[in-house]
């Protein structure tokens, strides 16, 4: 397996051959380009998620970063969110999150901050790649070394900053005594997400899968085919609710108090239909996102715009249009009015007081948004296919529908929709479109896709 370098970080299996996959080598490697990047003498907040080699990875990083004479603050066991929140709080250069979200046990990542708390650009990350590529490092002096502190505080730093949102109610969230599911899938949710409950004044919780040892009990990805055991535990228990997060605590999805999923593209929309109910703004997701936040946002008066697939980008165009919520259909909830980073704790507290406001239960508040239903496919490519010639073509073909080119091409058709990109490690387009009915939605997949057979 081949190392992935992305705006989304470093990442990759451990153990084999370096430069094959993450080994220890390319650990060190990548963050001493890193350090050097920061520079001598600069604060560095490290955290890490609770994966099987997390300690290893944890140890190669910090040691690497005194190395170069940076000043380290560890959290250990952390979440990304909490991570980026405290590069803020301590007044932080940057950070590392060593964590592969959703990956499964035997991958991990280092995934790299600004001084904002938020993922460097794609121009700092080429500069850090070209730093690593030439092994540019210079280490520090033994007068010179950095320095390492560990604080275990700022998980509930981060809490309290949630709790004094001006959206979250705590009062109304704890008179209501909901009843919860937590599936902490043997990471750092195990301690943040039932820290939060509390804090909200939750106080009948069940955490499936709690210990912390990183040996995963299903596929990590919040996806329904990994929660079964939610949605039956919910349905075993009379629970309102059940909450699922990946390994870092960045994807969010619920499970109805039927049992049914709400479904993670529907994290986004009704935490996002709360927030324009008392803050009128904008929204932004990514192109392959779910279609119902913007009929939610428009339904509010306001205005919803697409950002190319991944979170910097997200980001990015949040600020641009001033928008007021934001995220991706994978579950990541941003809130400008807290950070600007995926966060699944300020998503649970928004939503439990969104749906504490609302009278419902969690099935009927699912009820009262759109359904769509989201279509994922692939091309494979014969080798030296020209996909930038394929999706001009493409493009051309559909050019009486709306196609945006922001991120490959998006084919609008009337309420569905159709969404072509190249990986950037694999030789396949990917292919999502989403209708009012899966029927649909593989249908007008399957055309778009024998389309690209034909010109292929």
């Amino acid at each position: 397996m081949a190392l992935m370098k992305s705006i989304s970080g470093i990442r990759g299996t451990i153990g084999g051959k370096p430069g094959d996959n993450l080994t220890p080598v390319d650990i060190v490697k990548f963050t001493a380009a890193y350090g050097t990047i920061l520079g001598k003498g600069k604060k560095v907040i490290v955290g890490r998620d609770g994966r099987m080699s997390g300690e290893m990875v944890r140890s190669l990083v910090v040691n690497t970063l005194t190395g170069l004479g940076l000043h380290v603050v560890d959290l250990g066991l952390s979440t990304t969110p909490t991570v980026e929140m405290a590069v803020k709080f301590e007044g932080a250069d940057g950070g590392i999150i060593l964590t592969a979200s959703h990956n499964p046990k035997q991958w991990n990542a280092l995934k790299l901050l600004n001084e904002k708390g938020e993922f460097i650009s794609a121009e700092l990350g080429e500069q850090m790649l070209a730093i690593a590529d030439k092994e540019a490092f210079d280490f520090a002096g033994v007068d010179e070394l950095g320095t390492y502190s560990f604080d275990d505080t700022l998980l509930q730093t981060h809490i309290d900053a949630i709790l004094v949102h001006p959206l979250v109610n705590k009062q109304l969230i704890a008179e209501k005594k909901f009843k919860v599911v937590v599936d902490a899938i043997n990471s750092s949710g195990a301690e943040a997400v039932p820290a939060l409950l509390e804090a909200l004044g939750v106080t009948d919780i069940t955490v499936l899968n709690a210990d912390m040892h990183g040996n995963f009990a299903h596929n990590p990805e919040p996806l329904a085919e990994n929660l079964v055991e939610l949605c039956n535990a919910v349905i075993n228990q009379k629970a309102d609710l059940g909450i699922a997060v990946d390994p870092d605590v960045d994807r969010l999805c619920f499970v109805s108090n039927d049992g049914s999923l709400f479904g993670e593209e529907y994290t986004l929309v009704a935490v996002a239909d709360y927030i324009l109910t008392h803050k009128k703004g904008n929204t932004v997701s990514n192109l392959s996102s779910t279609r119902a936040l913007r009929d939610v946002t428009e339904k509010h008066g306001a205005a919803y715009f697409a950002s190319a697939v991944g979170e910097v980008n997200v980001v990015k165009m949040m600020k641009e249009v001033n928008a007021v919520i934001g995220g991706e259909g994978n579950g990541g909830i941003i809130d400008p009015q807290l950070h600007y980073g995926r966060d699944a704790l300020i998503g649970i507290a928004l939503f439990l007081t969104h749906l504490a406001q609302s009278g419902k239960t969690t099935a009927e508040l699912r009820k009262t948004y759109p359904d769509y239903f989201m279509s994922k496919q692939k091309i494979d490519l014969p080798k030296g296919t020209d996909v930038k010639a394929i999706l001009e073509q493409v493009k051309i073909k559909y050019a009486a529908q709306p196609v945006n080119t922001v991120d490959g091409v998006k084919i609008e058709f009337d309420k569905s929709w159709v969404h072509l990109r190249s990986s950037n490690t694999e030789p396949i387009i990917r292919v999502y479109s989403e209708a009012s009915t899966i029927e649909k939605a593989d249908a007008l997949a399957t055309e778009v896709m024998n389309t690209i057979k034909s010109l292929m």
